[in-house]
């Protein structure tokens, strides 16, 4: 008879540690637990197959090789045994069984295990708002719920959306719903979009973008309740600022840990909330492990326990459970909190600290911006992106990175997760030798520009202003000159209605050097950033004192011009 391993969970992590538990000991006896009916399914595509991208739902429980991974395909393929509608009710860790229940016939049975695998997940979190009961109104954490919400929807375009949240949910279903020609209300207690996801300078020029495109952001707002129709039809979210009309609401304020199993089991419970385990994922029981989203883990750049729910995460760490429950040794060393996601064209991506992250772990911070071309610009798929790197004064360790924008953006949020993971500096990575052609990237690639802004601040040849902090001084009437330095027809098409702006091109600077005052602050600006930094070093160059330079350029101008 072999090992008995029960896997409590069937969505990700629980699938992956009983297909690499099978693979290491063909004789183990595996059962894995899920109360739901469906297994295996790829939450993270149901925006796709909402929008009617993913065109058929069982797209989202398929292999590549189109099976669909059900009872039978986990019984067949990976000799697991599969109880769905079946929920764990109780474990007695003195007799090593778990007591559980068939949903369908209320029958109780309990199954005894040598080892026991937590992969309970996180559950959406729901707000204490009236209202919630109102037809219409609908979560986004299961593909039953894109289910429903289609079938309401039926083949019928347009209407009003309001979206509760501005996270990475709330934002996929923004831009699935759009794209469905529906218009989307996204209302958001922080007062900013992805408030965990990005800095606020970085959020506030995607903000700017995705209004342009249609959405409308509802920022600082608090939801007070729901209203509906005599029918019981949501209507309109009430917040503290006002009504906001509304036939369908989606509820994506994010989620917490299903640790109720767990902590009933006398299993301890982390500081983040989440289940607390050790290096190898075992739980402070050695013979019961946790993974996914039920479980806390270790960020490796603060080196303190974190919960982030994320679907690599929850897969890495399958491979890592599976190889402990069958007699192994793995080590899963932590995660930088890398995501990335796509939202009205835009990609959008983070990896590591963001800087008033760091900056609360009392990390003194060296930031730099680069906005520019992720491919050569005369190729015809060019797009930009915005880079931010976030790295320690001192030594140069990198600590994060931010990257948003219509070029891609997730390859340089790759490059830095990689730098992170093996402590490099900003020099290293700028010294890396990544590929180049037209088709994928620029000579030097937008990574290694962050990184020598960042260098180039440092050595003491630039420093610089952000987009908000220009828009502070203008708005508090500082006496300055705003030097613009693009051509005078990018100038004539948008330019900053200023009376302290003065337009002098780049290629006229040295001509017209004794135009401009000496004896004021000077903020440099041009479209991306790069011809600012070009006048920087030639007004530095002529002794002038007091030059900044604007990073991201009028280009990350998010403002009214």
């Amino acid at each position: 008879m072999g090992k008995k391993i029960v896997i409590i969970g069937g969505v990700a992590a629980g699938p992956k540690a009983a297909a690499r538990a099978r693979r290491l000991d063909p004789e183990a006896e595996i059962t894995i637990i899920e109360k739901g009916k469906l297994i295996s399914y790829a939450g993270c595509g149901m925006p796709y197959y909402l929008s009617g991208e993913t065109h058929k739902f069982e797209l989202l429980f398929e292999t590549t090789y189109g099976v669909i991974r059900d009872e039978d395909y986990f019984w067949r393929e990976k000799g697991c045994r599969v109880l769905t509608r079946t929920e764990a009710k109780s474990i007695d860790r003195d007799k090593k069984e778990v007591l559980i229940e068939n949903l369908e016939t209320g029958e109780k049975q309990t199954l005894p295990y040598d080892k026991l695998v937590l992969a309970t997940g996180a559950e959406p979190f729901v707000p204490p708002i009236e209202g919630l009961n109102l037809k219409g109104v609908h979560k986004l954490n299961h593909p039953e719920d894109a289910q429903r919400i289609k079938e309401i929807l039926g083949a019928g375009e347009g209407g009003e959306a309001a979206i509760i949240g501005a996270g990475l949910i709330g934002l996929e279903t923004a831009d699935a719903l759009m794209k469905l020609h529906m218009f989307c209300s996204v209302i958001e207690l922080q007062d900013q979009i992805l408030p965990g996801m990005l800095d606020p300078d970085m959020a506030e020029f995607l903000a700017k973008k995705l209004t342009d495109q249609g959405i409308e952001f509802y920022l600082g707002h608090k939801v007070l309740k729901l209203e509906g129709d005599e029918d019981g039809n949501v209507t309109t979210v009430i917040t503290d600022q006002g009504p906001v009309d509304a036939e369908l609401v989606v509820v994506a304020v994010g989620v917490r840990p299903n640790v109720k199993l767990a902590r009933e089991a006398g299993l301890v419970i982390g500081d983040t909330g989440a289940i607390a385990v050790n290096e190898y994922l075992q739980t402070s029981d050695p013979d019961i492990y946790a993974l996914g989203d039920c479980a806390e883990t270790t960020h490796l750049v603060s080196g303190k326990k974190v919960f982030l729910p994320m679907a690599t995460s929850a897969n890495r760490q399958g491979r890592v459970v599976g190889d402990n429950i069958t007699g192994g040794n793995t080590v899963f060393k932590g995660v930088l909190g890398t995501a990335v996601m796509r939202a009205m064209g835009f990609n959008v991506g983070r990896t590591g600290l963001g800087e008033k992250q760091a900056r609360d772990l009392g990390y003194k911070v060296v930031t730099g911006v680069f906005h520019g071309f992720d491919r050569t610009h005369y190729h015809p798929e060019h797009g930009m992106v915005m880079m931010k790197l976030i790295t320690e004064e001192g030594t140069g360790k990198i600590l994060g990175a931010q990257a948003v924008g219509l070029g891609d953006a997730v390859k340089r949020i790759d490059v830095a997760a990689t730098a992170i993971t093996f402590n490099a500096t900003v020099d290293q990575m700028a010294e890396v030798d990544l590929g180049y052609a037209p088709p994928f990237s620029t000579p030097i690639d937008v990574a290694a520009h962050a990184a020598n802004i960042v260098r180039n601040k440092v050595a003491g040849l630039a420093e610089t202003i952000s987009a908000r902090e220009l828009k502070e001084k203008m708005d508090r009437g500082d006496d300055m000159v705003i030097l613009d330095v693009r051509t005078e027809a990018q100038f004539n098409m948008r330019h900053l209605k200023d009376d302290r702006v003065m337009l002098v091109v780049l290629g006229d600077l040295r001509e017209r050097i004794n135009e401009i005052p000496r004896d004021k602050e000077i903020v440099v600006l041009c479209a991306l950033g790069t011809r600012a930094y070009e006048a920087l070093r030639t007004l530095k160059g002529a002794g002038f004192g007091d030059v900044k330079y604007m990073e991201g350029g009028l280009q990350a101008w998010p403002y009214e011009f």
